[in-house]
């Protein structure tokens, strides 16, 4: 009779966090699956959205290029953050904490300020821009900001903290213990990271790097403030649909958002199964 009132009572304190996930997460998302097999304009329902996107060739290139520039961007952020957060797992439990907050601090300096933080850096008329061409420096000189190369190294930027904190404990993991474990038995540094040290990691680095596509696939205020609409990603067109010029085509934007939700979930999904296969041959 106790455990019962026990599992009311928890199941009461759950009803706040219940509501807000279906009021904030089912709710819009069931709206938008609707939204999208409406005609433009309303009366009836269609498929005609999902062949829009996937006959109009613009459509389709906003999704190569989201899917590209998020794959390069995750790519490069988790080679750098493996090996920035290794090297954290070295310093003193103070200064681990007080790299950690920096990293927590930048990762939530994001959006408009980042992208406003680049052009007074790296924008035509930026404080590195201008010290180049003072010094001559030809791959600063000729840098263009608002492009694939600007994007990337902005999406970059924003990776790392993100990174850095979720591959931390991780790395921690490589106790030094194991190593001096390994060197007494014989192995070199590079068979201690073949045998012992990758497989412990590899099933982080895996889920971090899926992380990391998901974040950079979401992104729109970054892109759309530093390239507007003159680079043709999945975010900015979503955002230019639903505001419209002359008028919105929510139904087109909500379809559009569907397929990139199918497209993180399969991410997630393939995430799910290599983390499995990796634990599974360790």
């Amino acid at each position: 009779m106790k455990e019962k009132y026990e599992k009311r009572l928890a199941l009461l304190g759950l009803m706040p966090f219940i509501v807000l996930v279906v009021a904030f997460l089912f709710g819009p998302l069931l709206t938008m699956i609707i939204m999208s097999i409406q005609k433009t304009g309303g009366g009836g329902f269609s498929l005609e959205q999902y062949t829009e996107i996937f006959t109009n060739p613009f459509y389709m290139q906003s999704f190569r290029n989201s899917i590209t520039l998020s794959l390069a961007a995750s790519m490069i952020s988790i080679i750098i953050c493996a090996i920035t957060a290794y090297f954290i797992t070295k310093l003193s439990p103070k200064t681990q904490d007080m790299v950690l907050n920096i990293s927590n601090l930048t990762n939530n300096f994001s959006g408009v300020p980042l992208a406003f933080a680049f052009m007074i850096m790296l924008g035509n008329s930026g404080v590195f821009i201008m010290l180049a061409k003072k010094f001559g420096v030809e791959i600063l000189m000729n840098f263009n900001l608002y492009s694939w190369m600007g994007l990337l190294l902005m999406y970059v930027y924003f990776q790392i903290p993100l990174g850095v904190m979720l591959l931390f404990p991780t790395l921690q993991g490589i106790k030094e213990e194991l190593k001096q474990a390994a060197f007494l038995l014989g192995a070199s540094s590079f068979e201690f990271w073949r045998y012992i040290g990758l497989p412990i990691i590899l099933p982080g680095i895996v889920g971090v790097f899926s992380i990391l596509f998901a974040n950079a696939m979401g992104a729109y205020a970054s892109a759309y403030a530093l390239v507007g609409s003159n680079y043709n990603l999945l975010t900015v067109q979503i955002g230019g649909l639903i505001s419209g010029d002359i008028f919105s085509k929510t139904e087109l934007a909500s379809a559009i958002a569907v397929v990139l939700a199918i497209i993180l979930i399969l991410a997630l999904i393939l995430n799910d199964f290599m983390m499995k296969k990796v634990r599974r041959d360790i």
